[in-house]
């Protein structure tokens, strides 16, 4: 099969675009795991608890969300090799997974989003500065009866 010179150039051209958007992708998404560090570490500094079994894919799949940052998760493995669960999650009252424990002693079990971590431990997830500091108040000052208000024009 013989290949015009119009089409070979059309298929260099997807080839470089294709690769160009592979290695941007891969960039981008480094960034956006990266950018969860913080949020991960400060779970831990909550005194925010992650239980969890190496063999349960929600527990897998609550990792994932946090790419790289996984690692700095206060994770705590509740499973031995064998599948029976250790003493420190049997102590803790654990009977699912993944089951979040936080400060107030409060539980929630399953996939947990980012969104409600967040509010359950008060730590900002990346992004949640810029849009806080956005916010504007209104404040309302008491005007007593007859006061003449002068406003700037």
């Amino acid at each position: 099969m013989k290949f015009s010179t119009n089409t070979s150039l059309i298929i260099i051209v997807l080839l470089v675009v294709g690769a160009g958007f592979g290695i941007w992708s891969a960039v981008k998404n480094a960034d956006a795991e990266a950018e969860l560090t913080p949020f991960a570490q400060c779970l831990g500094e909550t005194d925010t608890k992650f239980y969890g079994a190496f063999w349960c894919p929600h527990c897998q799949s609550q990792k994932e969300l946090f790419g790289k940052a996984k690692k700095d998760l206060p994770y705590i493995e509740c499973s031995t090799a064998s599948r029976s669960q250790k003493q420190e999650c049997t102590d803790a009252g654990i009977e699912s997974y993944p089951t979040w424990v936080f400060a107030d002693e409060s539980v929630l079990t399953g996939e947990i989003s980012l969104e409600t971590l967040s509010e359950k431990t008060g730590c900002i997830l990346p992004g949640q500065e810029e849009s806080m500091t956005e916010i504007e108040v209104e404040i309302e000052t008491p005007v007593a009866e007859g006061e003449i208000i002068k406003t700037e024009e």
